[in-house]
């Protein structure tokens, strides 16, 4: 049965250009180019491991150490006073709203479950260094990938024109270096996609969750499918902006204001031109105008196109989110709360939020 279902998803007719199968794009030693090995989309799992790994150590051993000599507390709230019958009622419900009914049942006033309910909801809160480590390891690697992208790219001829992502697909053999790109890229999603379940938690925790599917997914068939050259132009935009992202949030637990500031402004300008202008204008406009004048069209490329789609509207999401904080920025005179999430005030508001946003800081530190 697994075998018949296997058989009819991955449909020739669905996946491929018409009179194409998979043997014609299967790698082998009498083919003319390499293409790619469908098997290797497992390879990022073990990875992401790996990754996971190399984050713990450099978080403790690198990260840590350096936000610590920034000044950056890691510090914790105090914890709420130990009752068996609230921390139940609470692992049941912890955002419950109707504190009367929990607190005539539990014999105490609504003032003392409101209060004990405060100081648990905060105990969950994961200190500024620990949200100043995660964004400094984020910042690591998009730098590094984004650079090795560039890197490899430069001398690719689909980069500089678009149009040789269509032009003999899908016989386009895959290099080395590009098949390190694309399972280094999918392992960090990979990893992104199962730490996020115990990572800071933010406001966009779900958009952030459909952003990695649909990252891995895109990465994932378009290797199958041998549509590896458009997929790292896709990676290659993505990880430009998220530079910035990363680097505005760590500067702003570090409490470098004038920093937070200027990379703010610069996240602003590179967001806008790689996520607003090029991704839709230049990326989509050519997968979903220029493709069909240059190859025959087929269903999975649909699919593809579909889900670039849901990336912009996400961008678009986040496009809002930024320019909101911007706005805020003017009115306040300095960057206040989280990019890609909402703003400091309502994120660390006990009925809100549990691991969200720094709270604002008074304090300035000049670089």
């Amino acid at each position: 049965m697994l075998k018949q279902f296997l058989d009819k998803f991955w449909n020739e007719n669905v996946w491929l250009p018409p009179n194409t199968t998979w043997e014609d794009i299967a790698p082998g030693p009498d083919k003319v180019v390499d293409y790619t090995n469908s098997t290797h989309v497992f390879y990022p799992i073990p990875l992401a491991l790996v990754f996971m790994l190399l984050r713990f150590f450099a978080e403790k051993y690198w990260y840590a150490p350096f936000g610590k000599s920034l000044g950056i507390k890691d510090t914790r709230p105090r914890k709420a006073p130990n009752n068996p019958k609230l921390e139940e009622a609470y692992k049941i419900n912890p955002r419950l709203k109707q504190l009367a009914p929990l607190a005539k049942k539990l014999d105490m006033t609504e003032r003392q479950v409101e209060r004990w309910w405060r100081l648990r909801r905060s105990q969950d809160k994961p200190s500024t260094l620990v949200k100043f480590c995660e964004n400094v390891w984020k910042f690591t690697f998009y730098l590094c990938n984004f650079s090795f992208g560039l890197f490899i790219l430069w001398d690719k001829e689909w980069l500089w024109d678009i149009d040789q992502c269509y032009i003999g697909y899908p016989h386009q053999g895959v290099t080395s270096d590009v098949w390190w790109y694309y399972m280094i890229s999918a392992a960090f999603y990979w990893s992104l996609t199962i730490s996020q379940f115990w990572d800071v938690r933010r406001k966009d925790f779900w958009q952030m969750f459909v952003h990695h599917i649909a990252t891995i997914a895109l990465l994932s068939f378009s290797w199958v499918c041998n549509l590896h050259r458009i997929g790292t132009l896709v990676l290659l935009l993505h990880d430009v902006a998220d530079i910035f992202v990363e680097a505005v949030k760590a500067a702003k637990y570090a409490n470098y204001q004038k920093l937070c500031d200027s990379l703010f402004l610069a996240l602003i300008v590179v967001w806008i031109i790689s996520r607003v202008v090029i991704f839709p204008f230049y990326l989509i406009w050519s997968t979903s105008i220029r493709a069909p004048m240059l190859l025959p069209m087929f269903a999975a490329y649909y699919i593809f196109n579909s889900l670039l789609i849901l990336l912009l509207t996400l961008h678009i999401v986040w496009t809002w989110l930024i320019l909101q904080i911007a706005y805020n920025t003017i009115k306040a005179g300095q960057m206040e709360g989280d990019i890609r999430s909402s703003s400091s005030e309502l994120s660390d508001s006990p009925q809100n939020s549990n691991h969200n946003t720094p709270s604002r800081s008074k304090s300035r530190k000049d670089t």
